[in-house]
């Protein structure tokens, strides 16, 4: 499968340094959903392909890679919160630690959400701040060109 980053840059990106997160626990197809997810409504089907057929890994590095990493995290962290086993589905319980309360666990995929979406924002404002080097992008088809939620306030540009 190709990706515009790798599992190992997505624990990298998006996981603390302390987070002793094993690349295997990424795959390929958890960013590529990602991507299908997240980047692919927003930036358009035709610029990701030029992006995954021409590697234009300058743009991918300095503008999508962060926020695909984060949107990985997003989808795949309620998995890495429950293990499922001979036992069935359950948490972790560490020696010394203290699972995360709901609400804390909710904050935190707000943080995550939020700052995803801003570095997002970043690569369509550079996408729109040069077209001529970006011709693949299509502003129409971009959704946050539609309509925005930001908390109980909707924007619509």
């Amino acid at each position: 499968m190709n990706t515009l980053i790798s599992p190992t840059q997505v624990v990298q990106l998006a996981f603390p340094p302390d987070a002793c997160l094993p690349p295997e626990a990424v795959t390929e197809a958890d960013i590529a959903a990602a991507a299908q997810r997240y980047l692919i409504p927003v930036i358009g089907a035709s610029f990701y392909e030029r992006l995954m057929t021409k590697n234009d890994r300058s743009f991918i590095d300095h503008y999508l890679a962060a926020p695909l990493a984060l949107f990985t995290r997003l989808m795949i962290q309620p998995r890495l919160d429950i293990r499922t086993g001979r036992s069935g589905t359950t948490a972790p319980k560490l020696d010394g630690t203290t699972p995360a309360t709901e609400e804390a666990r909710r904050e935190q995929y707000r943080s995550l959400r939020t700052e995803a979406r801003m570095l997002l924002q970043r690569a369509v404002d550079r996408l729109e701040l040069y077209p001529k080097d970006f011709p693949e992008y299509d502003p129409k088809q971009n959704v946050l060109k539609r309509c925005s939620l930001d908390g109980k306030l909707v924007q619509i540009p």
